[in-house]
């Protein structure tokens, strides 16, 4: 009770505010990249579960990791443009919790996702004839959900510790969102338990399942040595490329974010990586996907040419 009345009415997201030149060139960028984040996930998600020749577990966790990113992003970027268009840089403290809650919900997902994806191309490339007893629907549906609640708990647990910290007033936020590490920085008492959640938390949604993946990559590296014929090769790099691109997207930002010295102006470099992860990889990861990827553009041009013969036969009619 006393950490609830101590508590703020709302918080100030400082944002990009030291720089308020930078502010209408980001407005736009933000804007542009929100845009194509939102279109391309729609369409992926839409093409995975349109197109029957796409109902494998590859495509299924794809429409999974869509969904994460359009919530995700959704999360943040309304508000950060709204704060990018004016002056008031205020959150309210439900607004701030809620933003809390989804970030860092989403942000455990997406680890656990991309591990299960992972394996799944482990199955692919070093499985093939046993790929689909060891990738069935069943499994497929329990791994997706066991990344979503997996997240959900973590955050429950997390964010609940944080936010019920006592503030002493304390409400200026040097991020452009509620961010899980910056809110305990404004605490008035010892805040070593919420150290302790938080980095056995990291440890369990951060490192284990980004060493999954190396273990998974690892053996697939070695199947792939092992293959004598360069198309085998040439397949096998196609199945995980656009999944490679996407890890290294998404973990490089983050160890990068975490674990950059700490030296003065960092923090505000920090800001522009997680600006990256936030805005960026979002409205990458569709096009990625897109680009590289045979069968989401054939499915794309089944899908166009059949609105196209829907449209027309409107049209006679």
């Amino acid at each position: 009770a006393a950490a609830n009345a101590s508590a703020p009415a709302g918080f100030v997201l400082l944002g990009f505010s030291a720089r308020p030149a930078l502010e209408p060139a980001l407005l736009a960028l933000v804007a542009g990249f929100y845009g194509v984040s939102l279109a391309g996930n729609a369409v992926i998600a839409l093409v995975c579960c349109a197109d029957p020749r796409l109902h494998t577990p590859m495509y299924f966790f794809l429409a999974n990791l869509s969904l994460l990113d359009v919530t995700f992003t959704t999360s943040i970027v309304p508000q950060l443009l709204a704060h990018l268009c004016g002056r008031r840089k205020t959150i309210s403290y439900a607004g701030c919790a809620a933003q809390f809650y989804i970030s860092h919900w989403l942000g455990a997902t997406e680890c656990v996702l991309l591990a299960v994806m992972s394996y799944d191309r482990y199955a692919a490339v070093c499985r093939p004839l046993r790929c689909a007893a060891l990738m069935h629907p069943p499994l497929c549906v329990g791994l997706a959900c066991l990344a979503w609640l997996g997240g959900l708990t973590t955050s429950l647990v997390g964010s609940t510790l944080t936010l019920l910290l006592p503030l002493c007033g304390n409400n200026r936020i040097d991020h452009f969102f509620c961010e899980m590490p910056l809110i305990p920085q404004l605490a008035c008492v010892d805040t070593s338990l919420n150290e302790l959640e938080m980095y056995v938390a990291s440890f369990v949604f951060v490192v284990l399942p980004l060493g999954l993946i190396l273990v998974s990559y690892g053996h697939i590296a070695r199947a792939v040595l092992r293959m004598r014929s360069a198309e085998g090769r040439r397949k096998a790099f196609n199945t995980c490329s656009s999944h490679v691109a996407v890890v290294t997207l998404f973990y490089g930002s983050i160890i990068f974010m975490y674990l950059r010295p700490a030296k003065s102006g960092s923090h505000e470099q920090g800001k522009f990586v997680a600006l990256f992860y936030t805005v960026v990889t979002p409205a990458l990861n569709p096009l990625i996907y897109t680009l590289r990827n045979k069968d989401v553009k054939g499915a794309l041009g089944r899908l166009a040419l059949g609105a196209c013969g829907t449209t027309r036969t409107l049209a006679r009619e």
